[in-house]
């Protein structure tokens, strides 16, 4: 009874806040995060009124279902990306991709080893910092271009499709991440090359079943009569990537996207394909994902804002910077004017989902808890990772239909 009043008071408040931020032009995403910090707030306050969300946190049960909620929304990121149509513009995106990423990520590790505490987690945090500031959120991304009805501009096609090469460069960062957070952050050579190995043969692995056994089962599933076998395989091969992921020592969500990466139009018949696409997407943004995101939200801490502002707003101007300057140099590079440059750099500045993803793997893997060490700056990071994707995915539209403005002077 308990879970299911929990369930129903997180949709309700998501649902609502989600389309009042559809309602003034912002993505769902940043409602369901608010959504969860009002609640947050409001329980901290009143915890004697919602004694259930109070403990909401210690919850097994309920820590299962975010699970499943970071397991849908990496399994449907991965569907959602379309190889094929990326290739036009793959040369050009994949510098402006690795730009955006080494750029920030530089900048981040540099904030994390100038202003965090020495500890045996210094490495990991640092390196998270840096990853966060990498990522970019392709939903997001999609939504303000096509408000700004530039999708399907050179400028528009490059930053659409650097934003997917920004996930799985990402999905390779996070595997060494939650890698080194399982050694406890050492940096052997011998370590390192373990993990190295590791994540080769996890990508080894995964590579060879999407070309060869993916085609195979799609024929197999056009004989079959099981009623919903189709989603059925989809989720039994997200599972198997995802508990081989974890037998490596990396995160569970990795094998979850790579699934979806392979599952495509031609694994399998079109009807198919959108079926089980569109059961995926109801089952992950009509339920699993508003629940995740709201208990991200939950997590949260405003003190950020009064504890630590220095570093927050060092740390907003370098998920602006890393990407403006890394992104667009790249794009300008390969011959798109200054005007369309600058927009590819701000148009990579959204967070979103897997950014979000990271921060929540990290907290529940203690990379902010060092035992012994006191600090504010550990004790409000998550909360500014979270206050800095918001702010981004905020501030994003608005610079950008700004620099196409200029632009078309």
């Amino acid at each position: 009874m308990e879970l299911f009043y929990v369930l129903l008071v997180l949709l309700v408040a998501t649902r609502a806040f989600g389309e009042l931020a559809e309602r003034v032009g912002q993505p769902a995403l940043v409602g369901e995060l608010i959504s969860g910090v009002v609640l947050g707030t409001a329980v901290g306050h009143y915890s004697d009124v919602f004694p259930v969300l109070a403990t909401l946190q210690d919850s097994k049960v309920f820590g299962a279902i975010t699970d499943l909620g970071l397991f849908f929304i990496m399994l449907f990121a991965g569907i959602e990306m379309q190889p094929r149509k990326i290739l036009r513009y793959s040369g050009g995106a994949l510098a402006v991709a690795l730009g955006g990423m080494v750029v920030p990520l530089a900048l981040g590790a540099g904030l994390g080893f100038a202003f965090l505490p020495d500890s045996a987690l210094r490495t990991p945090q640092a390196l998270f910092i840096g990853t966060a500031l990498a990522v970019t959120a392709v939903p997001a991304t999609v939504k303000i271009l096509i408000d700004l009805k530039k999708l399907e501009t050179p400028s528009g096609q490059i930053i659409v499709s650097a934003a997917v090469f920004d996930d799985v460069l990402s999905v390779v960062l996070l595997a060494w991440l939650t890698g080194m957070i399982g050694v406890g952050g050492a940096l052997d050579p011998a370590a390192l090359g373990w993990l190295g190995l590791k994540i080769l043969a996890f990508f080894v692995i995964t590579t060879a079943v999407g070309f060869y056994a993916y085609p195979w089962g799609g024929r197999l599933l056009r004989h079959v009569r099981e009623k919903e076998l189709d989603l059925s395989a989809m989720l039994i091969a997200a599972l198997a990537f995802a508990v081989l992921a974890e037998a490596l020592d990396m995160h569970f969500i990795l094998g979850a996207f790579v699934a979806g990466v392979f599952f495509g139009r031609k694994t399998i018949d079109p009807r198919t394909y959108d079926s089980v696409r569109s059961k995926v997407s109801g089952m992950t943004f009509g339920f699993l994902a508003p629940i995740f995101f709201a208990s991200v939200g939950l997590n949260m801490d405003t003190g950020a804002f009064t504890e630590i502002p220095g570093f927050l707003v060092l740390l907003v101007a370098a998920a602006f910077v890393g990407k403006v300057v890394g992104s667009g140099v790249a794009a300008r590079v390969f011959g798109l004017s200054r005007a369309d440059s600058l927009a590819v750099g701000v148009g990579m500045s959204a967070r979103g989902a897997v950014e979000l993803v990271i921060a929540d793997i990290a907290l529940r893997a203690g990379v902010f808890a060092v035992p012994g060490v006191d600090s504010p700056l550990l004790a409000n990071l998550f909360s500014a990772v979270v206050i800095m994707a918001i702010l981004t995915t905020l501030i994003t539209p608005m610079l950008l239909k700004r620099v196409y403005a200029l632009g078309a002077r």
